[in-house]
């Protein structure tokens, strides 16, 4: 294709777009395909000659699409879905047109100011203090990664880059059992290894970390020879939303000079809502706060805001400036490069500042608020059904269940088949998790586009399915 012919294709993929958002609700939520369908209908020898937009559009939407999961689907109920709004899909478009790379400040003067810009209009809309900065980074996972190699370095006196981790104390990491996976996976590349993740337990009906048994998991550390490096909490847990008390924890990491970091990949974006604050009192004292915009907020993936109280650590710990990144001649810009594990950089900021012009923060309180309401309402209406129980509580617009009726033995089995019944009837998208050893649902309201009535649907298909076990 040449670019004089790109026009009339620009146009046609627009309306195609359109459509599908539009339709995608009419769709079974979950991809129809075997495992094997989509490798087999594409040929196993890549083409000699060019081949027709035409042919490959046709080919896209028979093979490819009936393989994709709907993410965008207004009954999207599992995992956190990752939103798409229209005016961050257009913003992407844009940016794959002028395609940027935007590793320096040089390379893309526009995409650096417009990201620190972001950032700050992000800080605002969560009210953090103003000395906090932030770097978009392309998933919470490597915001993680990021702070805790900072960890890692301000516990060795910026030593592990240079002289790795050999004869050093074993460094020790504290988060609770309710952490996302990518904690694990930090530690791992981070060369500290998965013993040395402690486990602090919980408590409560938030199910977060017992401060109490935090402090006495330095403590035995530090009598052990071990040295404590970092302090790792949710807020929003994958499972069940899971939250630390983010105030007491905090405390504790200072009088032990821990490393702080958040992660409240999902419900960060809830707190652009001052009456969902309380879930993290505190958090001005914390060194690292990560959330998505991907998920909840609207802004299409990937895009991972990663606030900073401190930024020189992190550059510290990842800047590496060789004389052909080097910007010589002008003074106080920022290079992200040095903020991120990746050298390269996708344009990120333009979809944040297409959505947030586009909807203001009050239109996007509102959503998120609606899916909060609706969630809950779902909750009460099911918590009376005689053979349901409800496992945890609502935190936002996440909570689990199981269906429980009288004479059912062995329900995990009876929950799974439950789980996978609803998911093939495809009218709905629901996905499993375990509350201390048992198998439970997790029910989650956050696409963009979906409505009271697709909340509703749920209690609907749930009810009548279980009926059918």
């Amino acid at each position: 294709m040449k670019w004089d012919e790109f026009s009339d294709w620009g146009r046609r993929v627009a309306d195609w777009a359109q459509d599908y958002h539009l339709t995608v609700g009419d769709k079974p939520v979950r991809a129809t395909t075997e495992p094997g369908d989509v490798l087999n209908a594409l040929p196993a020898m890549p083409p000699e000659g060019g081949e027709g937009m035409e042919a490959i559009f046709a080919d896209f939407e028979e093979i490819v699409m009936p393989g994709i999961t709907h993410w965008q689907h207004p009954r999207f109920f599992a995992y956190f879905t990752s939103n798409a709004a229209a005016p961050s899909v257009l913003a992407e478009f844009l940016t794959s047109a002028i395609a940027p790379q935007c590793m320096l400040w040089q390379t893309s003067p526009a995409a650096t100011e417009m990201e620190t810009r972001m950032m700050d209009w992000l800080r605002q809309a969560l009210d953090l203090p103003g000395e906090f900065q932030g770097v978009i980074q392309d998933s919470a996972s490597s915001a993680t990664l990021a702070a805790v190699l900072t960890m890692r370095e301000k516990a060795l006196n910026w030593q592990g880059n240079q002289q790795g981790l050999f004869a050093q104390k074993p460094l020790r990491i504290y988060c609770s059992s309710e952490v996302h996976t990518s904690v694990d996976r930090a530690i791992w590349v981070a060369g500290i290894g998965q013993q040395n993740l402690v486990r602090v337990p919980i408590k409560g009906t938030w199910r977060g970390m017992d401060p109490a048994a935090l402090r006495s998991a330095i403590e035995a550390d530090i009598a052990a020879g071990l040295q404590p490096a970092g302090l790792i909490l949710c807020v929003g847990g994958t499972g069940t939303g899971a939250t630390d008390p983010v105030d007491e924890c905090l405390q504790i990491a200072e009088e032990y000079g821990l490393y702080s970091h958040i992660d409240a990949a999902w419900a960060g974006s809830a707190m652009i809502c001052p009456e969902y604050r309380h879930y993290w009192p505190g958090v001005e004292r914390a060194d690292s706060i990560v959330f998505n915009p991907h998920k909840w907020l609207g802004v299409q993936f990937d895009c991972s805001a990663h606030f900073l109280k401190n930024p020189d650590d992190l550059v510290q710990t990842l800047a590496i400036s060789p004389e052909y990144l080097k910007t010589h001649g002008k003074d106080g810009i920022i290079n992200y490069s040095e903020w991120s594990v990746p050298l390269g950089r996708r344009f990120r900021a333009l979809k944040i500042w297409f959505l947030i012009r586009t909807y203001g923060l009050e239109g996007l309180r509102e959503r998120l608020r609606n899916h909060i309401n609706w969630s809950n309402k779902l909750h009460d209406r099911l918590a009376l059904e005689p053979d349901f129980e409800i496992i945890t509580p609502p935190m936002w617009s996440l909570w689990t269940f199981r269906f429980a009726p009288e004479g059912a033995t062995d329900l995990d089995d009876l929950n799974l088949r439950l789980v996978n019944a609803i998911n093939d009837d495809g009218r709905i998208y629901l996905t499993q998790t375990r509350v201390d050893g048992d198998l439970v649902i997790r029910f989650q309201a956050g696409q963009f586009e979906t409505t009271e009535a697709d909340v509703m649907m749920a209690h609907a298909v749930i009810t009548e399915i279980a009926a059918t076990l």
